[in-house]
């Protein structure tokens, strides 16, 4: 995908987080990057005039959604215009100078650190400390220069900060991706060639078979539903909104009179985004195989 040179793009977290290396490989080089230190910060960086761009992790193939990403999208009435999976590969990262033998606590995010279980489970000396993101558990370890302390991120990440690999390939599951989003104001104008995945969202009325009739008028017509989301509708208990991604094109007479026939259907109907589908490591289409 192409953007403008120097375009901006915010993502959350510290330099060298996942996010970063997924905006480089969907983007290229030549962009600017924006780190924000919350997912709010993160996806009000277009409206506060700081990016062009958001992106943002949305599911991963372990963890499963990242549900913070989704109620922001719905708020943020922005649109997806791409998106890229990357594989995750957590290294043991140490300040120069340090080896294995040194450590005794490993910090990163709660999320990368249950993905090390088999380490931990190898190493019981070691304590785990949580942080709110990998990248930046680095550059503490780093910074603090203390060779005890180590964390758990990227290559990315070590490169960036200078840190030291002490082991890599912690995670349990090699089978390991995060899904990203990239995000756009409305009438961006970025090219659609390509665009052959769909996705949306909407309400439903508490009545008996509400979903599947919803969810039908894309079955008659024998279009993949590749994933499907549920979320609470924030200040109303117990309503739900539905995310839906669909292999479809939005140009196609078919989809057109699905999505038709799905507005008298359900309430709220948005759509979030008309992208091409990411290409996975092997360049296999994956779409929603990894969730």
């Amino acid at each position: 995908m192409h953007v403008r040179k120097n375009a901006r793009v915010a993502f959350q977290g510290e330099r060298g987080a996942f996010s970063e290396e997924a905006a480089v490989e969907l983007l290229g080089e030549d962009i600017v990057l924006v780190p924000r230190p919350t997912f709010e910060a993160a996806f009000s960086a277009i409206r506060d005039g700081l990016a062009d761009y958001i992106l943002a992790p949305i599911e991963n193939s372990l963890a499963g959604p990242v549900h913070r990403s989704f109620d922001l999208l719905v708020e943020s009435g922005l649109q997806i215009v791409a998106e890229e999976i990357i594989p995750i590969a957590h290294n043991l990262i140490g300040a120069p100078g340090a080896s294995l033998e040194d450590i005794s606590s490993v910090e990163s995010h709660p999320v990368a650190l249950a993905q090390c279980e088999r380490f931990f489970v190898e190493h019981p000396r070691l304590r785990r400390i949580a942080t709110a993101d990998t990248a930046g558990s680095v550059r503490e370890v780093v910074h603090s220069g203390d060779k005890t302390r180590a964390a758990i991120a990227g290559r990315r990440a070590a490169e960036t900060y200078g840190g030291l690999i002490l082991r890599e390939h912690l995670e349990d599951n090699r089978e390991n991706y995060t899904r990203f989003l990239l995000l756009a104001e409305p009438g961006a104008g970025l090219p659609a060639e390509g665009a052959d995945k769909l996705s949306l969202v909407f309400q439903l009325d508490h009545r008996p078979g509400a979903l599947y009739h919803a969810l039908e008028p894309f079955a008659r017509r024998n279009l993949n539903m590749m994933k499907i989301e549920s979320r609470p509708v924030h200040g109303r208990p117990w309503q739900y909104r539905f995310y839906l991604d669909l292999q479809a094109r939005r140009s196609d007479p078919e989809v057109a009179a699905a999505l038709e026939e799905l507005k008298g259907l359900v309430v709220d109907l948005r759509i979030l985004g008309s992208y091409p589908a990411a290409a996975g490591p092997s360049g296999a289409q994956r779409g929603g195989k990894e969730t």
